[in-house]
């Protein structure tokens, strides 16, 4: 252990990679094998625990580091923005928009004469509307000659005289659960921006119900 230790394998495992890295100093044949093995030495000093902790190397010298590094690129140089086979997000106008605004050219601006509508240029803007939706249900109520009253069935899960929507859960569920957003922040949220006053212990209960109905999925 002692005579390993002794050996600066951070220096030898960088003199090889400079070596391969050298176009034509190594021969195909041994090239393959030659990177096997630097990559196992450096596997190996790393569980011995050969780091710049325990010897004179420097810790971006660290042999955990430098095999990341290969595994990462090789050592290769990255051209900027998004890597090939990258999958962009880049904005693409799609067919049926919400909403249509016709903007008419300003015919005083133009030169006198007979013009005719012959197309349009479109550009789309993309936005989000967060704010309050009340949906109210009426249902029905009959009478017949005898007094007797009938009434329809209010839609299931509809059983409050004011009550959340799903919408507002499932959003409440994923700002807590998934982006780990605190009850409190998830409170602030939703009555600074869309107007709801809901509390921490609503947002808690909506949790659980989510728990509740996802628990034979999961399980």
């Amino acid at each position: 252990m002692d005579g390993i230790k002794s050996i600066n394998v951070t220096k030898a495992v960088a003199d090889a990679e400079e070596l391969l890295g050298q176009q034509g100093a190594v021969s195909g044949k041994v090239r393959e094998p030659l990177e096997v093995l630097v990559q196992a030495v450096t596997v190996l000093s790393a569980r011995l625990g050969m780091t710049s902790k325990n010897s004179s190397s420097p810790p971006s010298k660290d042999p955990k580091k430098a095999l990341k590094k290969r595994v990462q690129g090789k050592g290769e140089k990255r051209s900027p923005g998004g890597q090939q086979g990258h999958v962009g997000s880049t904005l693409e106008k799609i067919e049926n928009p919400d909403a249509i605004i016709e903007i008419q050219i300003d015919r005083r601006t133009v030169p006198a004469g007979l013009y005719k509508t012959i197309g349009r240029e479109t550009r789309q803007v993309f936005d989000i509307n967060i704010s309050l939706f009340v949906t109210e249900y009426q249902v029905e109520i009959i009478e017949n000659q005898k007094g007797a009253q009938y009434i329809a069935l209010f839609p299931k899960g509809v059983t409050q005289g004011a009550q959340y929507g799903n919408s507002t859960k499932a959003s409440s569920v994923y700002l807590s659960q998934h982006q780990l957003v605190p009850l409190e922040r998830v409170r602030e949220y939703f009555e600074d921006q869309a107007g709801i006053p809901i509390s921490k212990g609503s947002i808690s209960n909506f949790n659980v119900e989510a728990r509740e109905l996802l628990g034979p999925f999961e399980d």
